[in-house]
């Protein structure tokens, strides 16, 4: 297979981890588009300043003119959709974006495509792939003592953003079953890891936790994920682009079903460990807050599928994942001030009461 693709939203947290795991490889290139809003971070992509296998593009995937230029020009061998707005809480607050860019946005990125890649030999269409990358909550939410979800498990989207990827998801099975559009689907669990932004729960009750602010925590903290670490989700991306039945579905977990009071306990006590207080434990910054609207009690995935038929299972455990984790922010000093002091955090960080 041709190691040249094209990746939106190369420059957002499991994207740009992505980009580090693909040009890892010196025999790969990629094409980046991104559109550089908020979560976008060009810090993300410093090591690739000056490598010519990765070229960086800012615009937008709702902008066919310049996606259709982009594909005429690189012919990549296949594109990576990991651009979307991303955030429960902002979808709340400002559901807007989240149509544009996770329907509208989609819809022309498919247009652009479709229409591209019509006009390409038969051998070319055949190989070409469009992996679109979605999340577990477009499956709404499980009671304790639910199934995890699998591949058939009815959408049943319960918050702005949920919906949104669940739109995006049906019309990447559209542009299947109508144009033979040759797309592969992957919904995963909750990530974490390096450059993700500190809006999201480990990342801010990591930074909270060193500045010795508090650790907010909604509701009763025992809203349960599956989190997986995000360069196993990177690896399984690359196994079902390489691997994958076109037009099927792979759900990605981490088998790590973890509360939210879990996580930060375990997060607390490694920082503890470590770099402890000069007085008492981190422990002791837990707060909780007023619940968020329509919170999803528990989403669970069942990797089963891709498991079986494509030989991927994650390699980290929660516990070795959220080690690598802190000792990546702790080591990253110049990274995380950037964030603190940016402009993402003046406008929509500061006075921000929970996670």
């Amino acid at each position: 297979m041709d190691r040249k693709i094209l990746v939106t939203g190369g420059a957002g947290f499991i994207g740009s981890n992505f980009v580090h795991y693909w040009l890892n490889d010196p025999s790969h290139s990629l094409l980046n588009l991104d559109k550089l809003t908020y979560a976008g971070n060009l810090a993300n992509l410093a090591p690739f300043q000056s490598d010519p296998n990765h070229i960086f593009v800012q615009g937008d995937i709702g902008d066919r003119d310049l996606v259709r230029k982009l594909l005429e020009e690189f012919q990549p061998v296949a594109i990576l959709n990991f651009a979307a707005e991303s955030h429960v809480d902002r979808s709340i607050h400002a559901p807007g974006a989240f149509i544009e860019t996770n329907i509208v946005g989609l819809f022309n990125l498919l247009e652009a495509t479709r229409g591209w890649w019509q006009t390409q030999d038969s051998v070319f269409r055949e190989r070409f792939r469009f992996l679109h990358i979605s999340t577990d909550e477009v499956y709404g939410s499980l009671a304790p003592e639910d199934p995890a979800f699998t591949e058939e498990t009815p959408y049943s989207p319960n918050s702005p953003y949920a919906a949104s990827k669940a739109s995006s998801d049906h019309l990447v099975r559209a542009y299947y079953h109508t144009y033979g559009l040759p797309v592969l689907t992957t919904n995963c669990s909750n990530n974490y890891g390096p450059y993700q932004y500190p809006e999201k729960l480990i990342p801010l009750m990591l930074l909270n936790a060193l500045a010795g602010k508090p650790l907010p925590i909604y509701g009763d903290g025992r809203n349960i994920r599956d989190w997986l670490y995000v360069e196993d989700h990177c690896r399984a991306i690359a196994t079902v682009l390489a691997q994958g039945q076109v037009g099927e579905t792979y759900n990605i977990g981490g088998n790590n079903e973890k509360t939210n009071l879990e996580v930060v306990h375990t997060l607390t006590a490694i920082l503890d460990e470590i770099q402890p207080r000069s007085q008492g434990s981190y422990r002791d910054l837990i707060t909780y807050v007023t619940d968020r609207p329509g919170h999803d009690r528990r989403y669970a995935i069942n990797p089963a599928k891709i498991e079986r038929e494509l030989n991927w299972r994650p390699v980290e455990t929660f516990e070795s994942g959220i080690r690598k984790t802190v000792g990546w922010y702790l080591a990253q000093d110049s990274w995380v001030q950037n964030i603190l002091t940016g402009e993402y955090i003046a406008t929509n960080y500061q006075g921000r009461t929970h996670a």
